[in-house]
């Protein structure tokens, strides 16, 4: 007699997802996946299959795991390659191998097509681990479901509505959703106000978008608001962080991916070949020092003023380059403000040259007893100070506008320029005063 109605439940249940797959789906979701699995797994496969394109693609992994080999295979060659590759994108690293292995090779390519998204997308970043439900689910349900996930430590800073498509039509505000009727359903409940961002969306320009609006998550989706994802905004900081420590160490020539324990030889491998390119800048200032030897020879004081003007030269440039690459980081230099940017640069040049230029030409003057001395240090240290500010906001400049990475070691490249026209600057100034300095 229990078997009996056992069968009869079954059959019941296998009309049902057959004559109304998407309720079916509405139904599944709301149950715990343990339950959830145990009743699709006692139906016939052809019930679950059409039932399944329905499904939420986390809630149709964490179902597919449940299942057994032939009910797994069955179920994920009968689906579409959209949504294959939002399951592809829910699973362990595990269950991935497993998923690919069990596909046809002409829908495991065009998996792999849809989850190629830039390396510093959206998509890149965003997490499947978020929170939908269909507008004709009730508050009830929808609350049980959420209890259930609270208490597997689910993530639910937001929780989304989506069409049969799995289009994002509402967010639901948990205030609406407690205070609600519980024979309520979502769709009449959801705030349909939505801001959502591509996958395709640069995480820099994302993180800007973020930080205006203080949202706590933002939804993903794709040319047809179909919902792919959540970008929470504390890993966004965390991407965001590790893109800023990689810059700074490509600014000076060494690999973005190198990490302090890296093992040797790939640290050789990433430092060596920019050593080498500064190897080679350091001979091109030398070769400007060495077109001045006479005057050196004559007056070896210049000498010891050499690696002042050079590191002042250095260190202001460094300080402008830093705040560019923060601004095109942030994306607050567009492009029609480029020349405001160079001309802001080349005023604070003149001023800090100016004001460490009378301070290192007393200095020069009181040293040496000579005011000649202090007067073209002066004058060398403003013109070193205007190229280090325009240099160091032009190279990233210039670099981002050919197309190429500006963090990639912009350092050596500035420091090369402050080098070649401080020292230039120093003694050629020398050679025409050098009758007032002998």
């Amino acid at each position: 007699m229990e078997n009996e109605a056992h069968e009869r439940l079954l059959s019941v249940a296998h009309r049902f997802f057959e004559t109304d797959p998407m309720e079916g789906a509405h139904t599944i979701e709301a149950m715990e996946p343990s339950e959830a699995a145990a009743i699709l797994g006692a139906l016939p496969a052809s019930a679950s299959i059409e039932m399944f394109r329905y499904l939420q693609a986390h809630d149709a992994a964490d179902l597919l795991k449940r299942f057994p080999t032939g009910l797994f295979t069955a179920i994920v060659e009968g689906l579409e390659p959209e949504q294959c590759a939002d399951i592809f994108a829910s699973l362990s690293e595990n269950g991935r191998k497993t998923f690919l292995e069990r596909l046809p090779q002409r829908t495991q390519r065009e998996v792999q097509k849809l989850l190629s998204y830039p390396e510093d997308s959206a998509g890149r970043i965003m997490s499947r681990e978020f929170i939908a439900f269909h507008p004709n689910v009730g508050v009830k349900d929808a609350i049980q479901r959420l209890r259930s996930l609270a208490n597997r430590k689910a993530p639910a800073s937001y929780t989304y509505v989506v069409d049969e498509q799995q289009r994002l039509v509402g967010v639901i505000n948990m205030r609406d959703l407690i205070i609600a009727s519980p024979d309520d359903t979502l769709g009449t409940i959801m705030r349909k106000e939505l801001y959502t961002v591509s996958s395709f969306m640069d995480r820099e320009q994302l993180a800007e978008e973020l930080s205006k609006r203080q949202f706590f998550a933002v939804p993903v989706v794709d040319p047809e608001q179909r919902l792919l994802g959540v970008v929470q905004s504390s890993r966004l900081i965390e991407h965001v962080q590790e893109e800023a420590t990689e810059d700074i160490q490509k600014m000076f020539g060494a690999g973005g991916d190198e990490k302090a324990f890296s093992p040797i030889l790939f640290s050789l491998r990433k430092r060596l070949p920019w050593l080498y390119v500064n190897l080679a800048t350091a001979f091109l200032a030398a070769s400007v020092v060495s077109m001045f030897e006479g005057i050196i020879a004559k007056l070896t004081i210049l000498a010891v003023f050499l690696p002042v003007v050079a590191g002042q030269g250095g260190n202001a440039g460094i300080q402008t380059l830093t705040i560019v690459m923060r601004g095109l980081v942030m994306r607050e230099i567009r492009t029609e403000r480029v020349w405001n940017l160079l001309g802001r640069e080349a005023l604070i040049g003149i001023v800090t040259g100016l004001m460490t230029g009378v301070a290192t030409g007393i200095i020069a003057w009181v040293w040496y007893g000579n005011p000649y001395l202090g007067v073209v240090i002066g004058l060398a240290m403003i013109v070193s100070m205007v190229i280090a500010g325009l240099s160091g906001a032009a190279i990233p400049l210039s670099m981002k506008a050919v197309g190429l990475d500006p963090a990639q070691s912009s350092g050596i490249i500035l420091t090369t320029a402050t080098d070649v026209v401080g020292f230039f600057a120093f003694l050629g100034l020398a050679v025409l005063f050098q009758a007032y300095l002998l």
